[in-house]
């Protein structure tokens, strides 16, 4: 083995990142240079944006370019070819190569031969059972997202443009911006959450309506978000938002004055 220290060579990290929950960080620490290399772009648990925004060093696959590697392949073009790798980074169940035939100790035993080091990571624990993107979507799913956010590392975000809306919320002291979900991110459960939403540099305190709001139903989607103590024009600028805590589930109001009786118990419940 040559003497190149550990904090001198190049590291990549192999895997899905569907999100970058907690079992998938273990896998991008341990050296001073990691190229994330992304090979699975689903975005269901954090979209593309906001993941290059967190990780500029990440690398996204393209299908074409992998589909039919056999594994020797991807080693050997990708891993050392294109990225001159001294150290691969990735989790214990990671398949790669055509028809995933090859393993993460299939890969060990081929680049010890070529003074590369590989690094398994084992599966991490919540309550007893291993992180995994499938079990973060199916809390997001559920509304328990407070569940998700534990197993994210961080709280479930998104951010997309604001629109115009039908002004309704401002003629009843509750004035709120109306976003859709971006494309292929998990959609939530139906409900009022308790959320933080993001204006430029400055957090605030707000609470989010995600779903078709009953009391005048929309077809698709809609993500509406009262921002506590903003007064401001946010049409067509990019607000992101963060899902803390599920509150209750949509409901249909009989009247305007039982509406904003609602609101003000949802906005009193927010500390």
């Amino acid at each position: 083995m040559n003497d190149i220290k550990d904090n001198e060579r190049i590291a990549v990290a192999l895997g899905d990142f569907d999100g970058m929950h907690l079992a998938h960080k273990t896998v991008i620490t341990g050296a001073s240079k990691v190229i994330i290399y992304c090979v699975n772009n689903r975005f269901s648990l954090l979209q593309k944006s906001i993941f290059e925004k967190r990780y500029p060093n990440v690398v996204f696959a393209s299908f074409d370019e992998i589909k039919n590697c056999s594994g020797e392949e991807f080693i050997n073009n990708i891993l050392l070819g294109r990225f001159h790798a001294g150290i691969v980074l990735c989790g214990f169940n990671f398949k790669f190569g055509k028809n995933a035939s090859w393993s993460a100790l299939d890969m060990r035993n081929y680049l010890e031969k070529k003074d590369v080091w590989v690094r398994i990571l084992d599966h991490q624990d919540y309550k007893g059972l291993p992180i995994s993107s499938t079990r973060i979507r199916e809390c997001v799913k559920s509304g328990e997202i407070e569940e998700a956010n534990t197993m994210l590392g961080y709280n479930f975000t998104f951010e997309s443009e604001v629109m115009s809306g039908d002004k309704r919320g401002r003629t009843i002291g509750y004035p709120t911006i109306n976003q859709h979900l971006p494309e292929g991110l998990t959609v939530p459960k139906y409900g009022v959450y308790e959320s933080r939403a993001f204006v430029g540099e400055r957090e605030y305190k707000a609470f989010t309506n995600i779903g078709i709001r009953p009391s005048w139903r929309v077809d698709k989607t809609l993500c509406e978000t009262h921002i506590f103590g903003f007064d401001g024009d946010l049409y067509g600028k990019t607000v992101r938002i963060e899902l803390v805590r599920y509150m209750r589930q949509e409901k249909v109001f009989a009247s305007v004055e039982e509406l904003k009786e609602q609101l003000n118990y949802d906005k009193s419940s927010i500390v």
